[in-house]
């Protein structure tokens, strides 16, 4: 079997990780991974993984280009006797489907986002990631917005939870190298207080601004020492944004406490490095990677209460849920957090890593695609 996976570009995101992994799954099981994308820094990893890259401009939205690229994967479905097309973001999405039905190989999905729908066309154009013989939903909540966003489509929904990879999210298992390095690469202060960890790539979705917001509120209080805020990601290019973050930590007076820095390639080590993980997005996650990531490490995590991180987090088992677009109640759950004391906090992280253990493992991910895959497969004449 080979499979061609079309995503716009291969550097951060969970549908880039999920991209690598089913690569991995594709040839660890002997068939084939071919991804088309304009590539970025995880060519190098896919390319380790055994999968190969098609280079094309896959993050265009312009009409002529994308029937362009449908050619050119049509060229390479052919010459390369592709199987089967998964498309994983909405213009190649489009450029896959046309070249699916000019080679009449099948054509699968994975709706990764809720895609705003203002009008009828917008509706239309993200119609195209409901197009699938098989359309993957990676989350309860995803599959619930496909069924209302895309009636026609109910009835090829598959749910498949994004994955965490827990050979790598094992807590107590990163070697002292890796935590020192990302330690040294973050020189934060040693001065005993708590961590909180927001990774994520910075923009104003994500949630930042509340964190911000919450620490500020935080250093009202009475405090012995205020937790420091790790803000791990890069702004891809939104530079105003980073700019408006910096200003607002200068307002609030906590240049000492909130810490821009960058991107981290090395995420297991960096949830090891603190103590409490927060996830305040402003709209819904369609899974929440980052939420069963830190509950793989044995992290309890913080998250706004809507999207897919609703189904991860089991309120105040294995971490909060608190409301969306609130810097008073984010601050407030840090608080009572805190409050619980590292005993209490270690108690939260074991059950939170045996909630993904059983629920959200890559190895679950890989085989449960590869067998959509084989099905969409098998019911082809």
């Amino acid at each position: 079997m080979k499979v061609l996976q079309v995503i716009p570009e291969l550097n951060a995101g969970g549908a880039e990780r999920t991209t690598l992994e089913i690569a991995e799954a594709l040839t660890a099981a002997g068939h084939e991974a071919v991804v088309a994308s304009c590539g970025g820094r995880l060519e190098a990893e896919l390319e380790h993984l055994g999968g190969r890259l098609v280079r094309m401009d896959a993050k265009t939205k312009n009409p002529i280009t994308l029937r362009r690229n449908a050619t050119r994967l049509a060229s390479v479905i052919r010459e390369q006797g592709v199987d089967l097309i998964h498309a994983r973001s909405r213009a190649p999405a489009w450029s896959a489907f046309w070249a699916a039905k000019q080679t009449g190989i099948p054509y699968v999905t994975t709706y990764h986002g809720t895609y705003n729908a203002r009008s009828a066309l917008k509706r239309l154009y993200n119609s195209v990631m409901a197009r699938g013989e098989r359309v993957i939903a990676n989350s309860e909540f995803i599959a619930d917005h496909v069924r209302k966003e895309h009636a026609f489509a109910a009835d090829r929904i598959t749910i498949i939870p994004r994955g965490v990879d827990l050979r790598r999210y094992t807590p107590g298992e990163i070697p002292k190298d890796r935590l020192r390095a990302q330690s040294d690469t973050w020189a934060l202060p040693d001065d005993g207080a708590i961590r909180l960890l927001l990774p994520a790539r910075l923009t104003r979705w994500k949630g930042q601004e509340v964190a911000i917001d919450a620490l500020a509120q935080l250093k009202t209080r009475d405090w012995a020492t205020l937790p420091h805020l790790v803000l791990a990601g890069d702004d891809q290019g939104r530079h105003d944004y980073t700019q408006g973050l910096k200003n607002r930590i200068q307002q609030a007076g906590l240049q000492d406490h909130v810490h821009l820095v960058g991107h981290c390639s090395d995420m297991p080590a960096a949830i090891e490095l603190c103590d409490i993980v927060l996830t305040p997005s402003i709209e819904p996650e369609a899974f929440g990677r980052t939420t069963a990531e830190a509950g793989a490490m044995k992290r309890p995590v913080i998250a706004a209460n809507h999207g897919g991180a609703m189904e991860i987090i089991a309120q105040g088992e294995t971490g909060l849920k608190v409301e969306p677009c609130n810097s008073d109640a984010l601050a407030q759950g840090i608080a009572d957090v805190i409050a619980l004391g590292p005993a209490g906090r270690a108690q939260m992280g074991e059950k939170a890593r045996a909630r993904v253990a059983r629920a959200y493992s890559t190895q679950a991910l890989q085989a449960a695609t590869l067998r959509v895959y084989e099905e969409v497969l098998k019911c082809r004449p």
